[in-house]
């Protein structure tokens, strides 16, 4: 018998599984993202823009990045909670996938 697994304590380790739950989710349901290389960056690297990227995608090596830090942590005023964190990243996913398939990101639900 195996010791029990320690439960998730670290935002990056939950983070990681919601990321990775939501990219499961894409996944089966649309044949474009299998391929599809899903990573995780924490910071986006230096540009003089008005908006810090939540993700980057690479089309050529079909990869798609996403930032932890600003989709974390550029959450409005009240809504620093575990809930409205975790609908940021799976909001991230979608967009950032929709983005990648060229499709608006309510179009990647089940109900296609």
């Amino acid at each position: 018998m195996r010791p029990p697994l320690a439960p998730l304590e670290g935002r990056i380790d939950r983070f990681d599984l919601t990321v990775g739950t939501a990219v499961e989710f894409l996944r089966g349901t649309w044949p474009e993202l299998q391929e599809v290389r899903f990573e995780i960056g924490a910071m986006p690297a230096s540009e003089a823009t008005e908006e810090v990227p939540r993700w980057y995608l690479d089309r050529q090596n079909r990869r798609i990045v996403l930032f932890r830090l600003p989709i974390e942590r550029m959450l409005p005023p009240g809504h620093d909670d575990g809930t409205h964190r975790r609908m940021a990243i799976e909001s991230a996913v979608f967009r950032a996938a929709a983005e990648y398939v060229g499709r608006e990101p309510w179009d990647l639900g089940h109900d296609h």
